[in-house]
């Protein structure tokens, strides 16, 4: 029986965006307080996906070995380090958290049968690798609170309330939405990135939180005027909001999550065809709100 194990680990190391080839005031356009000498510091979460048949004795690989591995070829050496000069591989290309990840697969690869390198700069800011040479996934989280009614214009409130429950009362609710974003792209050999992470922010900032955030999806997006916002509705649009500001900075939009509640998210996953068509998954029926 085929599955998937996951081990998590953590090291703490500092690091610094600098590439000598640029004068100073190239840097700092560049990558900002990244620039900052004598570096930053991070505490990184790391998860090692592993896959392979079930043993007879219920497991895929003994954990305590994989533990073993990963601090012998990677936490050990980068704890409490300078990520710049521990690793050859950062002189070459910078340590970004997105090139970060790939080196670790690279490191653990030869040891291990890795199907994923997920690796956490801070809770907002992560990184997927899965072996595809120098491509890698970005993915930065955020927030914003909104208020929303949910119900179709063309249905009487009976029918509304029947279909939506509670979500139908005419007044509307609220909710304190977080919001993960997903590109992926290729990890430039110098730079080490996918996209500018600034310029990523300032994307979602102006496309999507300073028009949504403190608002009444229903009467203050004219898009939702005749849309219903089901958290599902909102993540769609919300992807076809950054789908082309994120090709113009070089990378591509993967995937858009929405948690409207603890028990309520819905994930878009966009495609690589030119049309809008997407794929959404969703963890709990479209009709059952209450």
């Amino acid at each position: 029986m085929p599955c998937i194990v996951n081990r998590r680990a953590q090291f703490a190391a500092s690091h610094r965006y600098w590439l000598p080839e640029l004068s100073e005031a190239e840097n700092i356009e560049k990558f900002g307080a990244g620039t900052r000498f004598p570096g930053h510091g991070h505490n990184y979460v790391l998860f090692i996906s592993l896959a392979g048949e079930l043993d007879e004795y219920g497991m895929v690989l003994n954990l305590s070995n994989v533990k073993h591995v990963i601090k012998r070829e990677v936490t050990s050496q980068l704890d409490f380090s300078y990520l710049n000069d521990v690793w050859a591989e950062f002189q070459q290309t910078l340590p970004t958290t997105e090139n970060i990840a790939r080196i670790i697969w690279q490191r653990l690869a030869p040891h291990l049968p890795i199907v994923r390198v997920q690796l956490f700069e801070h809770p907002e800011l992560w990184a997927d690798y899965m072996g595809n040479a120098m491509e890698a996934y970005l993915t930065i989280s955020t927030h914003f609170s909104a208020a929303h009614r949910l119900a179709h214009p063309n249905l009487s409130n009976e029918e509304n309330s029947e279909i939506y429950g509670k979500c139908a009362r005419p007044n509307g609710h609220g909710h304190n939405y977080h919001l993960e974003v997903t590109v992926k792209g290729k990890i430039d050999p110098r730079t080490g990135m996918i996209i500018d992470l600034g310029a990523l922010n300032r994307v979602v900032e102006d496309y999507v939180l300073e028009p949504f955030d403190h608002t009444f999806l229903n009467k203050d997006i004219p898009y939702f005027a005749e849309v219903v916002p089901t958290a599902e509705n909102i993540a769609f649009y919300i992807s076809n909001l950054l789908r082309s500001p994120i090709e113009e900075l070089g990378a591509k939009l993967y995937k858009v999550k929405l948690i409207e509640s603890p028990n309520n998210s819905c994930e878009i996953y966009c495609t690589d065809s030119e049309s809008d068509s997407v794929s959404a998954t969703v963890n709990q029926p479209v009709l059952a709100r209450v």
